[in-house]
């Protein structure tokens, strides 16, 4: 017999809502109370960061500052999803088994790079195979286990019936967010609290659209469609939220740890799958469109070298070409914030404009 047969109070926890609140909690307290160990033992391992050589001057004192600190998030996110989440629902232990898996990759990553002592891990090709196959494996699971139609189509914003059955495209669809955003993320993991903020924010405005999505009524109100069992993802994004917030209590400028490639290809993967379980892939461009300028940064910048000679910027990805034009840290940091803040206001805006 449930415990709630015997004191109705333990029926709040049935609240999506509430556990969520609670799965921040959780997490924000495990990362901060772990984290002071975990940068200890990294210390104590000589677990530090390598600066890339041809990178600003400015970051060459930030050498040996403890990384792979992401392994942090990733307890957290997991310890706290495991904790408040329906453990029976497919949706949470697809998102909960991509992040930790691009956690895998990343920290393989990490750990050559410090092996060998420069800023080059695994090769190119490896890295992105690896990817490609976990993505393309959630993809997969999310298609054979889809029970409506809606939940393999393409959903466009701004209009309320225009959806477009994708079949097996949606596999690839699935494979290419989950993998540009776990770069996308990586690319702009290079200042001090740059990306963990952004991922924050865009995490709590896809748990608007994933609560949105999961219930009947709001999403009929609001002319989305309606997805069975995708608002238990409100519990893992609320977790991502936590863990972040903990992670940049000791990752804000001046950094005490970095979260390295362990950290952000995960958290990348994370917003991307979320993204693709919930159908508003378009959206999390939107909302995540500071980790779209530093990827379209890299790309133009290799682009234009290619075909002309010549550098668009500074440097790439896009937050050193202000450094280089001599915005401090701190400024482009903030203000990559402040972008981030109005591009998810504006994607949650998209909830209601159809």
């Amino acid at each position: 017999m449930a415990l709630e047969a015997f004191y109705s109070g333990l029926n709040v926890f049935q609240y999506i809502t509430f556990r969520a609140i609670l799965g921040v909690l959780t997490a924000l307290g495990i990362a901060l109370a772990v984290g002071p160990a975990v940068i200890e033992r990294l210390v104590l391992h000589q677990i530090g960061q390598q600066v890339r050589a041809d990178g600003p001057e400015s970051h060459y004192g930030k050498a040996g500052t403890p990384t792979m600190g992401g392994a942090l998030i990733l307890i957290a996110i997991a310890a706290s999803t495991l904790l408040w989440a329906d453990l029976t629902n497919r949706y949470v232990w697809v998102a909960l088994l991509v992040t930790l898996l691009f956690g895998a990759i990343g920290g393989v990553d990490d750990a050559l790079k410090l092996a060998r002592q420069d800023s080059q891990g695994l090769r190119a090709q490896a890295k992105f195979g690896l990817q490609v196959a976990v993505a393309f494996a959630a993809g997969a699971v999310l298609f054979a286990t889809a029970q409506a139609p809606v939940e393999t189509s393409l959903v466009l914003p701004l209009f309320k019936d225009l959806i477009f059955p994708l079949g097996l495209g949606f596999v690839l669809l699935a494979a290419l967010v989950i993998v540009g955003s776990s770069n996308a993320v990586n690319l702009t993991d290079g200042l001090d609290g740059l990306a963990i903020m952004p991922t924050v924010l865009v995490a709590a405005g896809l748990a608007v659209f994933a609560y949105a999505t999961g219930h009947h009524v709001f999403a009929d109100y609001l002319g989305i469609p309606a997805i069975a069992g995708v608002g238990e993802l409100v519990v893992f994004c609320a977790a991502i939220i936590g863990a972040g917030l903990g992670f940049l209590w000791y990752n804000t400028y001046p950094a005490q740890v970095f979260m390295g490639d362990v950290g952000a290809l995960a958290l990348g993967a994370a917003l991307g799958v979320v993204a693709v379980a919930v159908r508003q892939e378009i959206v999390l461009f939107i909302m995540g469109g500071v980790f779209v300028m530093e990827t379209v940064s890299v790309m133009v910048q290799v682009l234009s070298f290619k075909l002309t000679g010549r550098r668009l910027f500074r440097m790439a990805p896009l937050h050193h070409h202000y450094e280089l034009k001599g915005w401090p840290e701190p400024r482009v940091i903030v203000r990559f914030w402040i972008i981030t803040v109005v591009l998810v206001l504006l994607g949650l805006a998209l909830l209601k404009v159809r």
